[in-house]
This record gives C-alpha cells, structure tokens and sequence, in this order.
C-alpha cells in the first residue's frame, strides 16, 4: 500500500444519496425521506444524535423536492417569506426553545408553507415530543408531524460510517485500523468523527499512514479507559 503524504487537505463531505449507509438503525427513517410526497400533512420530524446522519439525509431530501436548508436559529420573521416559496428543512429546531422569536417566525414559517402543500422536515436530537417548545401552538404542530428516529449504530453500520469518514478527508488507513478501533471506541458518531479527526492530525503531522499503531496511540489520548 502507498505511503500517505503530508498534506493537509480538506475534507469533502459526501452527503448524496448513494453515500448514505442504511443499516437496521436507520433503515425506516431513509425510506420516509425517500417517501416525503406521503408524510402526513406534509412535514415530518427526524430525530437522532448528533452525528447520525440527519444533516446527510436532509441534503438528501433537498435534493429529490429541491428544497432548502435552512438552521432554526437563524428563522426571523422577516426572512422566513422567503424560505416558504419551497420545501424547507429546518435543522435543530430543538435548540431554539428558549429563543421565542425563532419559534415565533418556525410557527409562522409552518403556516406558510401548510397553507400552500408545500413539504416541512425538521430535525432535532431527542424525539419532537421532548423539543419542549415554549410557544404551545408550535409544539402542537411539531407533535401532529409525522416522526422518524435515527438510532445508535450497530457494528456494521459504524464501520461503514468510520470509513466513509476517513474518504471524506481522503484517507486511507490500514486494513486492520477500523475493526482494531471498533471495540475500543465509545459507540458514537460523535466519537467516530472526533476519531478520525484526531487520527488526520496525528497522520499529517508525523507524516505517516494511518496504521493500527497510531489508532492505539490516538485512542489512549482519546480514552484513557480504553482497553
């Protein structure tokens, strides 16, 4: 196998349709992004950790509807006119229950985008019934959405997601890396990307391969109670 160079090159992440692993975790999830023109009343709530893959799958629904991505945090009551000419997907909307003008203009972006068919996906970390909305005519909303859960990853499906992190920073490690890494990591895509981002480090500046050798190193720095 080439020895890697040194340099430092960014990483491209992939977020189309076919670079999407579908395991069991996350198999019922892709088929109702897949079916966005059934979701009921148009809009559906896709919830899961960070780093599971609701980002790639809202790229993915934006491309199919031709839609938007748009962060809740952001919504104003003077930009959403412009969001609701479209489908619209609305990213962590769980972390705008504190802030009222946000979800003032989301309740209002709803409305706009119910009354003229068009689709709604919003996105959050814990399911839409614990988004805790301080506006109750929002939360009513988001609970009448349809709901689809992104799960943690089993074996098969954190392999293929360690990989595809690894080619999204054109990075080829050693055959033996990933499944030496798999039992020693947290079970997380948080963990998996913080990984893969220590190990580029470490690889760029040593100017060597990514090889079972540096995992461990970077694993001990990573997780002292690692065995």
């Amino acid at each position: 196998m080439a020895t890697q160079l040194g340099f430092d090159l960014p990483a491209r992440t992939a977020l189309g349709r076919d670079d999407f692993m579908i395991a069991p975790s996350n198999a019922v999830a892709v088929a109702m992004i897949d079916d966005w023109r059934r979701w009921p009343a148009g809009k559906l709530a896709l919830s899961g950790p960070t780093g599971s893959g609701k980002t790639h799958l809202a790229h993915v629904w934006a491309e199919q509807c031709g839609g938007q991505i748009v962060d809740a945090a952001t919504l104003t009551d003077d930009n959403i006119v412009g969001f609701a000419t479209g489908p619209v997907a609305v990213e962590d909307v769980d972390t705008i229950a504190p802030d009222m003008p946000a979800q003032t203009a989301l309740f209002h972006l709803h409305n706009l985008l119910l009354a003229a068919g068009t689709p709604l996906l919003m996105t959050g970390t814990a399911a839409p019934t614990h988004w805790h909305m301080t506006l109750p005519d929002l939360q009513s909303r988001i609970a009448a959405a349809g709901h689809a859960a992104l799960d943690a990853p089993d074996d098969s499906l954190l392999t293929a997601v360690i990989a595809k992190l690894f080619a999204d920073r054109q990075l080829t490690p050693r055959p033996d890396v990933i499944p030496y890494l798999l039992p020693r990591m947290e079970r997380s895509f948080v963990a998996a990307q913080r990984l893969v981002t220590a190990l580029d480090a470490a690889s760029l500046a040593r100017k060597q391969p990514v090889t079972r050798a540096l995992a461990a190193t970077v694993l001990d720095k990573d997780t002292p109670n690692a065995g």
